[in-house]
């Protein structure tokens, strides 16, 4: 819950610096916002879950029909925006290998609409690859006995562990959700650290070539404008690297239980499931530290979102200044 409630927190101060007029024109901080915004759904509808199971279940060692249906909500909700973050961070990989690999032909592969695009799909699509889970999990129901010795009935949510559709369900989950992305987002960074590797050997060669003093201007003006691509190439390279770390176990694990059936999913999956959703809400609530750590323009911006009104508090109203300035000219120039 700590990490769910710093999570919210962060990505809302993630979507107030990206939606500011200065970094929301940039179609990278377009797709990180909604990244964002996935982001904090995912968690806040994440604490009532974990209250509910840690604080009140224990307490009433039952399992009301309320609960069940709230926990299929919970798993499929979780589930749709989880798989619109992982879209959106493919998106995000794939733009900016178009933009290095293609710099030249940018302005006709990176525009507005096709980042518009991209982000549209990525929310459009989750629901319709996430099919299968809605027909396999489903509300069940156990003959038990409460504390005191009386016949009960528990609802529980579960899958019927028979069909081909539950296997299409884990093989879906396991590589089209998770490993698939993962290998694209693996073969993509890897290009990204050789594309830095050389970006780093050409200003070597830019240094030396500033010898010349005729050069000096140009050279330093390309130095600056490589850097900061270097940049922003950093700051993703680290959202992806983060995002591998905590998605390709997920995927391992989803495609060992369609290989392997419902005894490894039981054993093994639901045993790894809380650590495994542990690490999916971490990676959303540190990219904030990533984008203040690795990007000047986020932390200037942010920096002045936060000393902004405690500025206007002491600055003078100019525009009601000029105003009555203005005002008194005319006034003055009427008795004339």
């Amino acid at each position: 819950m700590v990490v769910c409630t710093i999570g919210v927190l962060a990505n809302t101060m993630n979507i107030a610096v990206l939606t500011r007029r200065d970094m929301a024109a940039a179609p990278i901080n377009r797709l990180l916002k909604w990244l964002a915004v996935a982001d904090v759904f995912v968690m806040i509808e994440y604490v009532p879950f974990v209250i509910y199971r840690h604080l009140v279940l224990p307490e009433k060692l039952d399992f009301p029909y309320s609960w069940a249906m709230y926990l299929l909500f919970h798993m499929h909700f979780a589930q749709i925006l989880h798989t619109a973050s992982i879209c959106l961070t493919l998106s995000l990989a794939i733009w900016r290998y178009l933009a290095i690999k293609y710099s030249d032909k940018s302005h006709i592969l990176c525009t507005e609409r096709r980042c518009s695009i991209a982000i549209l799909t990525s929310f459009i699509l989750p629901p319709i690859l996430c099919a299968p889970t809605f027909m396999v999990f489903d509300i069940h129901t156990k003959n038990v006995t409460d504390k005191f010795g009386n016949p009960d009935i528990a609802y529980h949510v579960d899958s019927d562990y028979q069909g081909t559709l539950y296997q299409a369900n884990f093989w879906v989950h396991g590589v089209v959700i998770k490993l698939l992305p993962c290998s694209i987002l693996t073969v993509i960074s890897v290009w990204l650290i050789r594309a830095l590797y050389n970006a780093n050997q050409h200003q070597k060669k830019l240094r030396n070539y500033n010898a010349c003093p005729a050069a000096e201007k140009m050279v330093k003006r390309q130095n600056k404008a490589d850097k900061r691509t270097d940049r922003t190439t950093k700051m993703l390279l680290a959202v992806l690297l983060l995002f591998l770390v905590t998605e390709l176990p997920q995927g391992i694990m989803g495609l060992m239980s369609g290989l392997l059936g419902w005894c490894f999913f039981k054993r093994c999956y639901d045993l790894f499931g809380e650590l495994m959703d542990f690490l999916a809400l971490l990676n959303g609530a540190i990219n904030f530290v990533l984008y203040c750590s690795m990007s000047r323009q986020f932390r200037q911006t942010f920096r002045q979102l936060l000393l902004q009104p405690h500025l206007a508090r002491f600055l003078p109203p100019t525009a009601s200044h000029s105003d009555s300035h203005n005002q008194n000219t005319c006034t003055e120039k009427i008795k004339r």
